[in-house]
């Protein structure tokens, strides 16, 4: 690669300022894998991490296409040159990878690998990667380039601090896993506490309905009354700590599908109708996904149990690499002037510090008699 000293400092150091910027380890991996291939000016790059079954848990690859990576097959087994860069933490730089003794072939659609330079990221004793890159483009027509030993002691840099950027990554989503178990078991102590005492209460009205069915009819009325109104609260909370703890399946089946359902659960619970809509939504940042659905279901409470609404309807549509919520209700709408007063009641100040949290914004356009659409847009990452 043909960087003068000014220029390849300047490559280096926008490579290691990407992968520090992302938090997801599936982000770190491709900025990883995508900034040695540029760094190093090769036709590919890998990087694989270890599962404890022999295999790779995560592979991930650049200068490939999603169509050859699908034709190629299978995550790779840990065999070959691979194994041995895994299992004996050494760097492996060959002028012609097939012609290696431990090469054991590669599947038909797989693109022809010659000359190799791979190494092991390490965490001290602990490996957590294997990353290659292969096919160093060549200026010269008759090729013969070859990776050097200062291509090599460049990537030994970026494996260091690829190594850094990985073990936060794996920290930051251990620590959300912990908070998402924490906020779950104190909700469910919150539900337990608070349907215990609502069901308590209703078997003594109950108990006290059933003594006056005969003795004062009347009062006994207004005892089932009270029934019916403890048992609609009961029902109204069970319903909003079913929606707080479900945001745990944003991690396993997305936020179009995590809304879907949780719409078709207030849609069965609700006498308004509740419909959603996707469109062309990709995948986004945790933490923008996380706040669009907080402010998804703030917005469809208030729809719901504020403004007598009887239809709300939720779209969420790509723009850009971000993505538009929407949540529109036909119900009785407010004055956006009295944001003050109304603001806070419903939960207005919160969805704005949500939105502007993950760097989006929030617009609400209502007026008394008119409905409400509370709309935030996110930039993706």
């Amino acid at each position: 690669m043909s960087h003068g000293p000014r220029s390849g400092l300047a490559a280096v150091s926008s490579a290691l300022l990407a992968m520090s910027r992302h938090l997801e380890v599936r982000d770190v991996l491709k900025t990883i894998v995508a900034s040695a291939r540029e760094l190093l000016d090769a036709q590919y790059a890998a990087l694989g991490v270890p599962d404890d079954h022999g295999g790779f848990a995560q592979f991930v690859v650049d200068g490939v296409s999603e169509e050859q990576w699908k034709a190629i097959g299978p995550l790779p087994r840990q065999h070959g040159v691979l194994a041995a860069m895994l299992r004996e933490a050494r760097p492996e730089r060959l002028a012609d990878v097939r012609e290696d003794p431990r090469f054991e072939g590669w599947p038909a659609a797989h693109p022809d690998l010659v000359d190799f330079l791979g190494l092991p990221i390490r965490d001290g004793d602990e490996v957590l990667g294997a990353l290659f890159l292969a096919n160093k483009n060549c200026p010269r027509p008759q090729g013969g380039c070859g990776f050097t030993e200062q291509d090599e002691e460049l990537l030994g840099i970026l494996a260091q601090h690829a190594a850094i950027a990985l073990t936060n990554a794996r920290l930051y989503e251990r620590s959300r896993e912990l908070t998402i178990a924490e906020e779950r078991s104190r909700l469910a102590h919150e539900l337990h506490d608070a349907v215990s005492q609502k069901l308590f209460s209703l078997r003594l009205t109950a108990q006290a309905a059933a003594r006056l069915v005969d003795r004062d009819p009347s009062r006994a009325k207004g005892e089932l009354r009270q029934v019916a109104a403890l048992a609609a609260e009961a029902a109204d909370e069970l319903r909003a700590a079913v929606v707080e703890l479900r945001p745990a399946a944003l991690d396993e089946d997305g936020l179009v599908a995590t809304l879907r359902t949780q719409i078709q659960v207030l849609d069965r619970a609700h006498s308004a109708r509740v419909t959603f809509t996707g469109r062309g939504v990709r995948a986004l940042p945790a933490t923008q996904e996380e706040a669009l659905l907080r402010v998804a279901q703030e917005a469809l409470h208030n729809a719901l149990r504020h403004s007598g609404a009887r239809h709300v309807d939720v779209t969420l549509e790509r723009s850009g690499a971000g993505a538009v919520l929407r949540v529109t209700d036909d119900g009785s709408g407010f004055d956006p002037q009295a944001v003050r007063r109304a603001g806070r009641h419903l939960g207005l100040v919160s969805m704005r510090d949500r939105a502007s949290g993950v760097g989006g914004a929030l617009t609400v356009e209502s007026a008394p008699g008119k409905g409400t659409t509370i709309e935030m847009e996110v930039p993706g990452g």
